[in-house]
């Protein structure tokens, strides 16, 4: 009850494991939970039991980092479960390689549950997605498989992350349009207001129909700030603009601010005494003494609240973000981008994204983007742009040099631009003019990154750390196969991408 091991998120403590309280604000007692849950649903996949898809997956997303510290939450999904706990010590007391391994299928299984929760919460088939699932979770019990027979289900684990990706790209752009790109004002108006966090379209979707013409307006925060850029989405007049940055400054951010607080998915932190009374939960997110919203998803509370609390007197902020380059907006001007590099406007493409956090070393995103040449473009996805998304860079050839992708969620229109352009240049895409420099946190950029491995990407440049629960052999295996770099410094690293 007094001890844990977890290791993992990035800020994972000493760079090993959190043994005694997360990093991240979980009590051992939670994290026991969580590993309970997680051996349940192992359970499940061993014997054939059939749970159904929305209970996989939202138990499986209870167990990401920042999302469920509600103990009482996280037993009742157990119970729903309803299978005896395998043990996940066994997966800790096997050989070194064999663990990491396992833990790696582990944390990308939970990151393609992520991504396949909010497509079927779009009513999209999920069954193929969740039939590997269940498959991976069984392989993960049994005790007798070699490393050799592990790395098929790591890199089937990075082919079935790209379809829950492309799905959910569809149910996204089918339900609410096509992205386009959108300036988006972090200035605060006068008045009772919401700050929806996290990243589901369709909570905010119902919250705007909920709050119409009721003197409430409502703001982005985080991984939301793409939301601004889709057209059924845009066309509510009191979804006014984005609060705050990125997830891990939200206790500063929050604390005194007259609004209600709606998080929709992972990157809660625990909240403040001082404005725990303003702060709601829904779907697969809970924290203990808030409020949740359940599955009717009738968020009067939430309005109640914004409501009483009256929002600012005066205008607060200023400032603008750009975003909505979704894979549609950036290949309808393919033709000049292409014509670009061809004439030697564009030299190199950078893809610098990911999750962000508070761990030092983070600066160099920043410091990164700053020293690109003018004649390069930074693609950029998920809160990891929050270090650098406010720079003003210039444009090329009439588009800005910080092109926001969107969400993590939105990492397949990364994937597909990459892949038009080596089509475009009758090539692959490691021989493209472009590097992929990588910040990670949580377990849906450990998806990710099986997903860039599964397509043969290499090169990548991963940091601020190296996940602990690689191993040396894993990591030779990693270093030898795909060429994948630890980031070092932002001058060094440059120096030797542009050559």
């Amino acid at each position: 009850m007094d001890k844990m091991f977890c290791m993992q998120c990035e800020q994972t403590a000493g760079g090993k494991a959190c043994t005694n309280a997360g990093v991240c604000g979980k009590t051992a007692n939670t994290a026991r939970l969580q590993d309970e849950l997680t051996g349940a649903l192992i359970t499940a996949a061993r014997k054939g039991v059939a749970i159904e898809d929305k209970l996989l997956l939202e138990a499986l997303f209870a167990t990401l980092t920042n999302v469920n510290f509600d103990d009482a939450a996280l037993g009742k999904l157990t119970a729903r479960v309803g299978q005896p706990f395998y043990n996940m010590y066994k997966v800790r007391d096997a050989d070194e390689d064999t663990r990491s391994l396992k833990t790696l299928l582990l944390l990308g299984v939970r990151g393609v549950a992520a991504y396949a929760y909010h497509a079927l919460e779009l009513n999209y088939n999920v069954t193929e997605i969740t039939a590997f699932i269940r498959k991976a979770l069984s392989a993960i019990g049994e005790d007798g498989y070699r490393l050799n027979e592990l790395l098929p289900f790591v890199m089937e684990c990075g082919k079935v992350n790209l379809a829950a990706l492309e799905l959910l790209d569809k149910a996204n752009t089918e339900t609410f349009g096509n992205p386009v790109p959108t300036t988006v004002s972090r200035a605060i108006e006068p008045g009772a207001f919401i700050v929806v966090s996290g990243h589901d379209l369709r909570d905010l979707k119902l919250l705007l129909e909920q709050t119409e013409g009721k003197g409430v307006n409502v703001y982005t925060h985080g991984e939301m700030l793409p939301a601004h850029s889709y057209p059924e989405l845009k066309k509510y007049a009191h979804l006014k603009g984005n609060f705050g940055t990125a997830w891990q400054n939200q206790q500063k951010e929050f604390d005194g601010v007259p609004a209600a607080f709606l998080f929709t998915t992972n990157c809660l932190m625990p909240p403040k005494a001082s404005y725990a009374d303003r702060v709601f939960t829904t779907a697969a997110v809970a924290y203990p003494g808030l409020v949740h919203i359940g599955a009717d998803k009738n968020f009067t509370p939430v309005i109640n609240k914004a409501l009483a609390l009256g929002g600012c007197k005066e205008p607060q902020g200023g400032g603008t973000f750009t975003t909505g380059f979704g894979h549609n907006a950036v290949l309808a001007v393919a033709d000049t981008v292409i014509g670009a590099v061809k004439s030697g406007a564009i030299k190199h493409f950078f893809l610098v994204g990911g999750c962000d956090g508070a761990k030092p070393g983070r600066n160099y995103f920043t410091d990164f983007v700053k020293q690109t040449p003018g004649d390069t473009v930074i693609l950029t996805l998920a809160c990891g742009k929050f270090r650098f998304n406010d720079l003003d860079l210039g444009t090329i050839g009439g588009l800005p040099r910080i092109l926001d992708m969107g969400q993590c969620n939105d990492a397949y229109s990364a994937i597909k631009v990459a892949l038009a352009l080596a089509e475009a240049f009758n090539c692959g895409v490691n021989d493209l003019p472009l590097t992929l420099v990588v910040s990670w946190y949580e377990q849906k950029a450990v998806s990710i990154l099986l997903t860039l491995l599964y397509l043969g990407i290499k090169n990548i440049r991963l940091g601020p750390s190296l996940p602990a629960f690689i191993s040396p052999n894993v990591l030779n295996y990693l270093v030898e196969n795909f060429s994948i770099k630890p980031i070092s410094t932002a001058n060094a690293d440059l120096a030797e991408i542009l050559g």
